[in-house]
């Protein structure tokens, strides 16, 4: 393969200069997911918990919302009881019978009190 002189000598230019070496990329602040969700924004563990009941349609909870859900309980032992949110939310996605709600989320309690005597 040939070039003709004037290609030539271009390419011997351009061989001549080397690249600046590219600056290392600034650390740019990760943005914080955008949190959509009642079960990624509720903050009383009561709601929260109900809420998880109804999104999952075998019970099954990812763990880092069951890590959530423990964090929130733990916040409410360590501060004076406050008065619940769920009045603010009104009756909107609850099932109609919160007797049955309030059952569960006791023996909710109870298995956290459980697991963390183990």
């Amino acid at each position: 393969m040939s070039f003709d002189p004037r290609s030539l000598e271009r390419l011997q230019q351009l061989g001549r200069q080397l690249p600046k070496p590219l600056e290392p990329p600034s650390p740019q602040p990760q943005a914080k997911p955008q949190r959509q969700h009642r079960v990624e924004t509720e903050e009383d563990p009561e709601e929260l918990f109900r809420q998880l009941m109804q999104v999952s349609p075998d019970g099954t909870v990812p763990e880092h919302l069951m890590a959530r859900l423990r964090q929130l309980e733990a916040q409410r032992k360590r501060t004076p009881q406050q008065p619940s949110s769920n009045a603010s939310h009104g009756s909107q996605g609850r099932s109609s019978d919160p007797n049955q709600d309030n059952s569960l989320y006791s023996e909710f309690e109870q298995m956290l009190l459980e697991e963390d005597d183990a």
